[in-house]
C-alpha cells in the first residue's frame, strides 16, 4: 500500500513506523518541521515527502494534526486527492472536523472517514512514537454512511498494519459526548489535582494512586486547549456532574456523616463494577 501521513507527532509517527514494519508498504509524509521529517526519513519511518504528486499515489491518507489544522490541510489539498483514496483524520473531536470534511469529500469525489485511535501516552512528538502504540487498542470510526459494509471492510484492511484490537462505528455527536467523559474530563481532573499545593511535597508520600491520577497532567497544552474548546458543551456537562458528586462528598465530610460517605463509596464501587461487567 501507499500511505500518506500528515503530521509526524506521536500518532502520525507511530502510524508511519507501524506501516514500515510490514514489507511492501510505502509511506509518504509531511510535517511542517523539516527537522522532524528529516529524522523520520533517516530512521526509515518514511520513504518520501507527501506532496502534490505523491498524494496522487496514496491509497489512504491519515491526517494526524490538530482539528483546525486538519481541516485547513484538507481544504488546500482536496483537489489533488484521487477519487479512490480514503482520507481518515485522527483528531480527538469529530463534530467540527466531520462538518467541514464530509462536504469536501463529496465535492471532490474521494472518501473521508472520521477516525480517533484510543491510544496515546503523556509524551508527545516523533521521538515518543512507536510502532506498537495502537496494538490491541480501539479505533473509533465515523464513516459518511454507517451501513456501508464494503467501505468498513476496506478501512479495516488498510488499517490492519496498525494492529487495532477493535473497531467502533459511531456518529460525530456520540463520539464527542463519550470522549468528553472518557478522555477530556480525565485530563481536566488530572490537571486540577496536580495544581494542589500538596503536590509539591508528594515525594515519599505517593504511590500508584497519585501517579495514575497525575499522569496525564503532563499534557500538550495547545492541543488539549483546542480539543476542550471544540467540545466545550459536552465537557462542561460532564464536569457539572462530577462537581455535583464531589459536593456530596464534601457535605458528608463537613457534617461528619459516616453513613453517607459509606453510601457514596458503595455507589461508586458498584458503578465501576457494572461498567466493567
Amino acid at each position: 500500500m501507499n500511505i500518506g501521513i500528515v503530521g509526524l507527532g506521536l500518532i502520525g509517527g507511530s502510524a508511519a513506523k507501524a506501516y514500515k514494519e510490514q514489507e511492501g508498504n510505502k509511506v509518504y509524509a509531511f510535517d511542517t518541521d523539516k527537522t522532524v521529517f528529516g529524522y523520520a526519513k533517516i530512521s526509515g519511518a518514511v520513504d518520501g515527502i507527501l506532496d502534490k504528486e505523491s498524494l496522487k499515489l496514496c491509497d489512504c491518507v491519515l491526517i494526524a494534526l490538530y482539528p483546525k489544522d486538519a481541516i485547513e490541510y484538507l481544504k488546500k489539498t482536496a483537489p489533488d486527492i484521487k477519487k479512490e483514496t480514503i482520507v481518515i483524520d485522527l483528531c480527538g473531536v469529530k463534530r467540527s472536523v466531520c462538518e467541514e470534511c464530509f462536504p469536501l469529500a463529496d465535492q471532490y469525489g474521494f472518501t473521508f472517514v472520521g477516525g480517533h485511535p484510543m491510544a496515546g501516552t503523556q509524551n508527545s512528538g516523533f521521538k515518543a512514537s512507536r510502532a506498537s502504540l495502537f496494538a490491541g487498542a480501539s479505533m473509533l470510526l465515523v464513516p459518511p454512511r454507517r451501513d456501508d459494509i464494503r467501505l468498513l471492510d476496506r478501512i479495516k484492511k488498510i488499517l490492519a498494519p496498525l494492529g487495532f484490537g477493535k473497531f467502533v462505528v459511531t456518529t460525530p455527536e456520540l463520539h464527542d459526548e463519550m470522549i468528553a467523559y472518557t478522555s477530556q474530563l480525565a485530563h481536566v481532573v488530572s490537571s486540577a489535582y496536580a495544581m494542589n499545593p500538596a503536590a509539591q511535597n508528594h515525594k515519599g508520600y505517593s504511590a500508584g494512586s497519585y501517579k495514575d491520577l497525575t499522569r496525564v497532567a503532563k499534557l500538550n497544552v495547545a492541543m488539549w486547549t483546542e480539543l476542550f474548546m471544540a467540545n466545550r458543551d459536552n465537557l462542561a456537562m460532564h464536569l457539572e456532574q462530577l462537581i455535583a458528586a464531589l459536593e456530596e462528598y464534601k457535605t458528608a465530610l463537613s457534617e461528619g456523616n459516616e453513613a453517607k460517605i459509606a453510601e457514596l463509596l458503595e455507589k461508586g464501587r458498584a458503578a465501576k463494577q457494572e461498567a466493567e461487567s
